[in-house]
This record gives C-alpha cells, sequence and structure tokens, in this order.
C-alpha cells in the first residue's frame, strides 16, 4: 500500500505547484453545483471524466447508479446536495459495460447483491418486447439507459426534490451515460413530468 501513499504526496505537490493556495481554499468552502450519482464502477471517476477539480461535484456512487426510495445513504446524499450545498443540477450517470446491468440481465444467483439489483431487473421484465431480437451487448446498452432514465425518475419523485421546486429552488435532473470504449458522456434527454 506504499505506493498509494507515493502516489497521493505527488498528487498534493503537484496540486501546489499548479495552485499554491489550492488546499487553503478546498478547506474553507465547499459549493459545487454538480451532484454526481453514478455507478461504484472504478473506471468511472466522476470528476475526472467531468473535467472538474476537487470541490466541484458532490458524488454519491453505488452498484448500477440506482435511487432507491428506502436506501437512506442515497437520500442522505441527495438531501445534503439540494438543501444544504444547494446544487442546481443532478447527474444520474450510467456507463455501458456495467457489470450490475449484465447481471441483472443474466439472472443468475449472486447473492445479496440480487437484492440489489431486483429493481433494474424488473425494467427489463416489464418491457420484454423492447428487448426483442437484440444481440446481447445491445440488451445490456438499452437497459443502462432505460435504467438511467428510471433513476433519474426516482430523483424527481423523491421529497426532496418536490420540495426543492415547491420552494422555488433551482435544480434540473440529468439522465447520462459514460461510454468505456471513447470516454464520451451522452446525454439521454431526461424529461421530468413535474418541474416548474
Amino acid at each position: 500500500m506504499h505506493h498509494l501513499f507515493e502516489a497521493n504526496r505527488r498528487w498534493a505537490a503537484r496540486m501546489v505547484a499548479e495552485e499554491p493556495d489550492f488546499f487553503e481554499k478546498l478547506v474553507h468552502v465547499q459549493s459545487p453545483k454538480y451532484l454526481w450519482i453514478g455507478c461504484s464502477d472504478s473506471r468511472v471517476p466522476a470528476n475526472e471524466i467531468l473535467g472538474l477539480r476537487p470541490g466541484e461535484v458532490f458524488v454519491h456512487r453505488n452498484v448500477a447508479n440506482l435511487v432507491n426510495h428506502t436506501d437512506f445513504n442515497c437520500l442522505s446524499v441527495l438531501q445534503f446536495a439540494v438543501d444544504v450545498l444547494k446544487v442546481e443540477h443532478v447527474i444520474v450517470a450510467g456507463h455501458y459495460g456495467c457489470g450490475g446491468v449484465r447481471a441483472a440481465l443474466l439472472n443468475k444467483e449472486l447473492g445479496l447483491i440480487d437484492n440489489w439489483l431486483r429493481h433494474v431487473r424488473s425494467i427489463y421484465r416489464r418491457q420484454p418486447e423492447r428487448f426483442a431480437g437484440l444481440e446481447q451487448g445491445a440488451k445490456e446498452d438499452l437497459l443502462c439507459d432505460l435504467n438511467v432514465l428510471d433513476q433519474a425518475r426516482h430523483v424527481e419523485e423523491s421529497s426532496i426534490v418536490q420540495n426543492a421546486w415547491k420552494r422555488g429552488q433551482k435544480l434540473e435532473i440529468h439522465g447520462w451515460v459514460y461510454r468505456l470504449s471513447d470516454g464520451l458522456l451522452h446525454d439521454l434527454n431526461f424529461k421530468p413530468h413535474s418541474q416548474p
């Protein structure tokens, strides 16, 4: 693990060389405009994908970027971001090649994660006609897209977002997907039903 500490020292030195008061500013304020709800996949680092520095995006990650109304971890992050940090954008970001989405499609018993992925499986089961005739990779990509849109809808339906909109708070919800093969984000053009 020593190499991780060495890498950290090099990173900290580089940040100070680029901007001498970087850490001083970081200590005193956290005012991101964005909340990123993404997958835990190690290949999908929000800050780097967005080209943002520490302090510029608030991040919540879990397997398959789910927003469940019973997940108090995710809801606490959402509430803190909306009510305290006053983010202006909530981004639900999935990614093609997601192991959670693939596992949901394969419908194999994997253990505890089966309970977590139940919602992704239900998206697939509710719309079998959309997947008919597709190759496995195309099925995974479609399910990834539909999952992002479903999770963005969950963000919209949360009491946290509904209350923010009632207060007149500026807040937009986005559904994006990241392609590992080219590093590009794609907007799925999520349209909230109830945004003022």
